[in-house]
């Protein structure tokens, strides 16, 4: 299981490597990046809690986390208009994760954590050569 931070051209800036047994909201504070230019941390419900929303807080940062749905009960009107708005944004994050398993075919199948921290960290570092060549084909010749 793993969870990136990306910045604002979706480049992977950091990345946590966690067993499957760990759970994703648990690893947003140490993927909080105190130089990062935004100031807002764009998340899914999954990494909504308390203790997330006081790491946010306390980083100076505003919570962009997706709200979750009471059980048994509608999502309010402006917590379903909240979340329209914020996945838009979000889906930068989750066109990382498809590049990366259906066109990279990343497929984590290693004895140990840190052999699968290394094949993770070089299937990001292999993302953003490719983001970068396309991003410096984008700007005009100077």
């Amino acid at each position: 299981m793993k969870s990136i931070c990306t910045g604002t051209q979706d480049l992977i800036r950091r990345f946590a490597v966690t067993d499957a047994a760990r759970h994703d909201g648990a690893q947003l504070p140490a993927l909080l990046n105190p130089d990062a230019f935004d100031s807002r941390v764009w998340a899914d419900s999954a990494y909504r809690s308390k203790a997330t929303e006081e790491a946010i807080a306390a980083a100076s940062r505003r919570s962009m986390v997706h709200f979750r749905k009471q059980k048994g009960r509608p999502m309010p009107g402006p917590h379903q208009r909240a979340n329209r708005a914020r996945s838009a944004v979000r889906s930068a994050v989750e066109h990382v994760f498809a590049e990366q398993k259906q066109r990279m075919a990343l497929f984590i199948r290693t004895i140990g954590l840190g052999r699968a921290t290394v094949k993770i960290g070089i299937a990001n570092l292999a993302y953003n050569f490719r983001r970068l060549i396309w991003l410096e084909g984008r700007t005009a010749p100077v």
